[in-house]
């Protein structure tokens, strides 16, 4: 009965935000012009708000003329002031956080910033809704009688002391809320072990007793500790382990080349898998239905959008065009605004939006992972999903694939 209780509760909670959810689906354009003022407002004061003198600007046309697109390479100066300890540079409160991004466009690390705002309005508000849909989607869920499987990285301390950096995931962890950390498990000691033998053991000794019912992580770290599961317990599938696990919480990578792995691991018809997207720059987007291959774009997060068409991506000089301007099944690389103190930044991403009322959008690739040597266009998602047919028809498994153009010479086609 209590459990019960429990669920009633909890779930009616999150339900509450459907209806500030349903704010943006009717008025989207209204909602993200209003949050780009707003974020110029608040940081008219700083170092890169008086530069390019935020307080002038009015509208989405005078911000693209008065702001250039930025890299991290073009803010790596500033973002390195602000990890010493540097204040009001680009964001008007103290950060604290910065987020160690492995750099997918470099080889070098990237400490993105991440803001008390980013981290309330942001990230845990995505972690809400994203229990929100889904319990709105399943009324029948049982998934707050038990505890959430968490999968994180490993946190540092930057070496002055005064700022702290880590993987997002484990700064997430580290700021949890007492609500979140009391549902979830491992321990976050346990969580933010950066050996990953040593953590792995400690999870399987914290949680394999536990009532389990929903997990969260990226597949292909969560693949590793389900079956590692298997070999110490014995069992054939995880759904002896836990036979009240319902839902996988998944994002970070294309989940397709894992999915077969997992239904074997999962032998359950109705296992729900949502899928997430979000990055150490933010939270963009959230799968809002079951059994879809869709993601609600969150326009209510802090963040502003804009896109290119990949078709004249140009690096800085691209042209970009609001919310408003785009257009189904077109790749567009992704432009963001925060509130975390990113002003016009490529995050490096492509996506393609596969619904306008509501926005829904799907992850294709990357702007550097983008060949057009004879104006085929090929993203990562195209050749993805011919090497998943390609698979299925042969029976066999990808471990890893290069793809480069052969260009012509000496009367041979490219």
């Amino acid at each position: 009965m209590k459990i019960h209780l429990l669920n009633t509760v909890i779930s009616w909670f999150l339900k509450k935000r459907i209806h500030q959810m349903e704010l943006f689906f009717k008025y989207p354009l209204d909602v993200q012009s209003e949050l780009l003022l707003r974020l110029l407002n608040v940081a008219k004061n700083t170092e890169v708000g008086e530069k390019y003198n935020f307080k002038n600007i009015k509208n989405f046309e005078m911000y693209v003329k008065s702001v250039p697109l930025q890299r991290y390479e073009s803010i790596e100066h500033l973002i390195e002031r602000a990890r010493k300890g540097g204040q009001n540079i680009f964001w008007p409160t103290k950060i604290k956080w910065f987020a160690k991004s492995s750099g997918t466009t470099t080889s070098k690390s990237k400490f993105i910033p991440v803001s008390d705002e980013a981290l309330e309005n942001c990230h845990y508000k995505a972690v809400k809704d994203m229990l929100c849909l889904y319990v709105t989607n399943n009324e029948d869920s049982k998934m707050f009688s038990g505890k959430n499987l968490r999968l994180g990285g490993s946190s540092a301390v930057y070496e002055n002391n005064d700022t702290y950096f880590g993987d997002l995931s484990a700064i997430i962890i580290e700021n949890l809320p007492l609500w979140a950390e009391y549902s979830s498990a491992p321990k976050s000691k346990t969580a933010l072990l950066g050996d990953w033998e040593i953590k792995m053991d400690k999870i399987i000794a914290e949680t394999i007793d536990k009532d389990i019912t929903n997990i969260a992580g990226v597949p292909s770290w969560m693949l590793v500790l389900l079956n590692k599961i298997l070999e110490v317990t014995g069992k054939d599938n995880i759904l002896e382990v836990w036979p009240n696990l319902e839902v996988y919480f998944h994002g970070g990578v294309n989940f397709n080349p894992y999915k077969e792995q997992f239904k074997k691991l999962l032998p359950k018809k109705d296992f729900k898998y949502y899928e997430t997207y979000n990055a150490s720059e933010g939270f963009f987007a959230i799968q809002d239905r079951n059994n879809s291959d869709e993601m609600l774009l969150m326009l209510d997060y802090g963040i502003f959008y804009e896109f290119i068409p990949m078709d004249k991506f140009d690096d800085d000089n691209s042209q970009t065009i609001p919310l408003s301007k785009v257009v189904l099944n077109k790749n567009y690389a992704l432009v963001i605004t925060t509130n975390a103190g990113l002003w016009r930044y490529l995050i490096g991403d492509t996506i393609k939006f596969t619904c306008l009322n509501p926005y829904r959008i799907k992850v294709t690739g990357r702007t550097k992972h983008f060949i057009n040597a004879f104006g085929e266009e090929l993203i990562i998602d195209n050749a993805e999903t011919a090497l998943n047919i390609a698979c299925k028809k042969t029976n066999s498994e990808i471990l890893e694939y290069t793809v480069a153009p052969i260009f012509m010479k000496n009367n041979t086609n490219g």
